[in-house]
């Protein structure tokens, strides 16, 4: 099992939504970037009838991104609503089955597997679910979910297209009639039971319904992860693989990342030495095309997986620059390693006051801040800030390790889970501790592990914290790989908290100096970062600028 707080998505490319590979949809599945005009989604009306008109408009265009955030936000208004409760359950049932039929590498494993294999993998996870998740299952409910997703993946355009039936209104009131006097998921109390329950819910479909049994348990199988909390989720064998290539920060693909714009792909950076920098693109461009197809605003997410590809392939693709003018480039998809710090550099030389980013926690976060500590002590750091800024977290282990680089001794942060081999009090360590005046800068992206050393920072008094409150993760995913396939697990194993006792979820990390950023600070070349006047880099950036401030200040102090 690998530890981690979220990361970012990977294979080449991701699609930033406001957190992504944090804010995980509430099913536990990646909500993508809207891809709809502004006005399509407004904001809810405060009253509920027309909350729910408005939301069924929106379930009938089959947007079920767009009808997870409209549902989220409304429930703000209503949060004791048992209708727009139920309608959001459904709203992620619908958009996860079609997030896993998209998927090739699930097509894939469920034509491979039998009836029986099918079983076995749903045993699995229910077992993952009996030893590891933080709370205690409720088996009766996972039942009944899954009965309920079978049903709702019969709506489903894309299981349909793989599970060609015509069933009857009689045919399924039949089903339902059978099924509820053999299946009654309030007397489920093991696993054994929802074991059996499943398979002969399966099977009833199966007869009723023309859809294979594997299909069904499959449903059974993804709805019992999905609905546990917003983190937790069943993984296909490509999402394994990116969680994978995440951790271990490198990946297939053109070394760059995106969001959604209009009917396009915005390149919203380029890794340096990657094919894409290698071809020419740069940040602002616009894929307007991929292979023979165009891109459009209704499948940006299907679009960017055409990215992907094996390594050493090719892929075309039209860019749109700034002035209108599209060009077609061509290229291979190659392993490139991204690195967890960059932006390395002496915002103030005359001050001794140096600064670097740290985009994610992954293995080689440890050495790649290793680097650039001793290549700022050798260029006469007296003070250093670190910009976890939109940082959505990675793995526990690089998250402590890089708090242990400026703490001397005492908590670093406490996990406690349900099974008393998740309790652990991780410790700092003297040697080798950096004793420079730090200043962290964090924002409402910053989460998970950048809240475990933010927290550790600000609980020790170690540093000054700067910008707005981080996002308030505060629990543990555990990755498992299932033995029956090549998928996998997230699963919240434990809660974190930091060296004070506090608990960070839903709470985050308060700044010593609250900044709100208004606009997203321009990005400097690495020219301009690299010049003498490099700190005029935090004249664009308020919270780099009050950063800037606070580690003069400090210098000042000592």
């Amino acid at each position: 099992m690998t530890r981690m707080f979220g990361w970012r998505r990977g294979v080449g490319f991701s699609l930033k939504c406001l957190l992504w590979g944090l804010v995980l949809g509430v099913a536990g599945v990646v909500i993508p970037p809207a891809t709809v005009d502004a006005q399509t989604v407004t904001t809810p009306a405060t009253s509920l009838q027309a909350i729910l008109k408005q939301g069924e408009d929106l379930e009938q265009a089959g947007k079920w991104a767009d009808v997870i955030r409209f549902y989220e936000e409304a429930i703000q208004t209503h949060p004791r609503d048992a209708v727009l409760t139920d309608r959001l359950a459904a709203a992620r049932m619908h958009y996860d089955i079609a997030r896993r039929y998209r998927d090739q590498s699930f097509v894939r494993e469920q034509l491979r597997l039998s009836p029986e294999r099918a079983l076995d993998l749903y045993t699995e996870v229910l077992n993952k679910l009996d030893s590891y998740y933080v709370d205690r299952p409720d088996w009766s409910l996972l039942v009944e979910r899954g009965l309920r997703q079978v049903d709702i993946a019969l709506e489903e355009p894309l299981f349909r297209k793989h599970h060609p039936t015509r069933v009857t209104a009689q045919q399924i009131a039949d089903y339902h009639r059978d099924l509820k006097g053999r299946v009654d998921p309030a007397s489920v109390e093991r696993v054994s039971q929802a074991r059996e329950a499943a398979w002969t819910a399966a099977h009833l479909a199966h007869h009723y319904l023309g859809i294979t049994p594997q299909a069904a348990l499959l449903e059974f199988t993804a709805a019992a992860t999905s609905g546990l909390d917003r983190y937790s989720a069943y993984l296909t064998p490509d999402q394994l693989q990116e969680v994978f290539s995440q951790i271990d920060g490198n990946f297939v693909g053109l070394g760059v990342e995106l969001k959604a714009h209009g009917d396009a792909l915005e390149i919203v950076q380029v890794i340096p030495g990657g094919p894409a920098a290698e071809a020419g693109l740069v940040e602002g461009d616009h894929i307007v095309a991929i292979g023979d197809k165009r891109t459009t605003a209704d499948s940006l997410d299907d679009d960017a997986d055409l990215l992907r590809g094996p390594e050493h392939s090719m892929v075309e693709i039209v860019v749109r620059r700034s002035g209108g003018e599209e060009r077609t480039f061509r290229i291979e998809r190659r392993r490139v390693e991204v690195p967890s710090v960059d932006r390395v550099q002496m915002l103030d030389p005359a001050s001794g006051i140096a600064y670097f980013r740290l985009v994610s926690f992954q293995k080689s976060t440890s050495a790649d801040v290793d680097r650039a500590l001793w290549k700022l002590h050798q260029q006469g750091m007296r003070s250093l800030i670190i910009d976890l800024r939109g940082n959505p977290g990675g793995l526990l282990t690089a998250a402590v390790d890089l708090a242990d680089k400026f703490l001397a001794d005492g908590v670093i942060v406490s996990t406690r889970g349900r099974s008393a081999r998740e309790d652990y009090d991780y410790m700092a360590h003297q040697p080798g501790t950096w004793r420079i005046p730090l200043v962290v800068l964090i924002d409402g992206n910053s989460a998970s592990a950048s809240e475990i050393f933010a927290g550790a920072i600000a609980d020790h008094d170690r540093g000054t914290i700067v910008g707005e409150r981080s996002y308030g993760k505060g629990s543990v995913q555990g990755i498992f790989p299932l033995g029956v396939a090549k998928c996998g697990l997230r699963l919240t194993t434990a809660k974190f908290f930091s060296p004070s006792g506090r608990a960070i979820s839903q709470a985050g990390v308060t700044p010593d100096i609250v900044v709100r950023q208004v606009a997203k600070p321009a990005v400097r070349s690495d020219a301009t970062a690299a010049s003498p006047a490099s700190h005029r880099l935090a004249d664009d950036d308020p919270a780099l600028r009050a950063a800037l401030e606070a580690a003069q200040q400090r210098v000042g102090q000592r």
